[in-house]
């Protein structure tokens, strides 16, 4: 394993080849970013430890935001980030290495007064129908899960409530600290106990394409740096977690439902 100083020179010549980092944000994702005005740069949970970064390598940071994690992913070979903060999602690991998880947000269904589903186990019968956000990691979880439930699906979390509410849909998928904002709109319906996955909150990369990897020295030097890149943001995040400093961004920014990941 190359020493640290070696790694932080293959993140920068990987994340910021120009002296600009670009990072993704999903900005849909109230709990770790806040951006109410596109012209004025976004706080959060998510920004600051990407400025811990930025000045960890020494580099100057540009935030690149994307209204759906879904869209995030699709720039993924784009070049329109080097690094982008995502829900960790085997879909996702197709086209992007991940860290650990940084923290981790639990995810279940709400119902409406009346609801015969008592459990999360419940949902999963035929004719019940689930609104929840297209792409979004607990949507990918279920589309690969379950079994017998149908999926509505919203282009954001505000119209998926829209839909459940409309529609009189069985259940309404989501974060739970978005659940309970949900919650108190509507009398009489309920969050069932338990969840049915976690979200794990990480740091991604655009994987190598099959054209880099293939042969010549040029492609070893560039598999070398892709390596170390991943290597540099793997032990900063669990340096970020050791240290208390993600549990002082929760803490800082009062960042509900939330919970440090473990060390990895």
């Amino acid at each position: 394993m190359p020493d640290l100083s070696t790694l932080k020179s293959q993140a920068r010549s990987l994340l910021a080849p120009n002296g600009v980092m670009k990072v993704g944000l999903n900005v849909a994702n109230f709990l770790l970013v806040h951006m109410p005005n596109p012209h004025e740069a976004p706080t959060g949970v998510a920004p600051d430890l990407s400025r811990s970064i930025a000045q960890d390598l020494g580099v100057k940071l540009e935030f690149v935001p994307y209204a759906t994690p879904g869209d995030m992913a699709a720039a993924c070979h784009s070049q329109a980030w080097d690094m982008a903060l995502f829900a960790v999602e085997p879909a996702r690991e197709k086209d992007m290495d991940f860290t650990a998880a940084y923290l981790e947000i639990e995810a279940t269904y709400l119902v409406p007064a009346g609801s015969e589903l008592q459990t999360v186990a419940d949902v999963d019968r035929q004719g019940v129908r689930i609104a929840l956000m297209h792409k979004s990691a607990y949507e990918l979880y279920l589309s690969r899960t379950l079994q017998k439930a149908s999926l509505v699906q919203a282009p954001s979390m505000d119209v998926s409530f829209e839909m459940f509410v409309a529609q009189k849909l069985e259940a309404l998928a989501g974060l739970v600290p978005k659940l309970l904002q949900e919650q108190a709109k509507l009398p009489g319906s309920r969050i069932l106990p338990g969840r049915f996955t976690v979200v794990q909150q990480a740091i991604a990369i655009p994987k190598m394409t099959a054209e880099t990897e293939s042969g010549g020295s040029n492609a070893q030097d560039k598999t070398a740096i892709h390596m170390g890149t991943i290597s540099y943001l793997r032990q900063f995040v669990e340096a970020a977690k050791e240290s208390g400093q993600v549990a002082q961004l929760i803490q800082k920014y009062n960042v509900q439902g939330v919970q440090v990941a473990a060390l990895a």
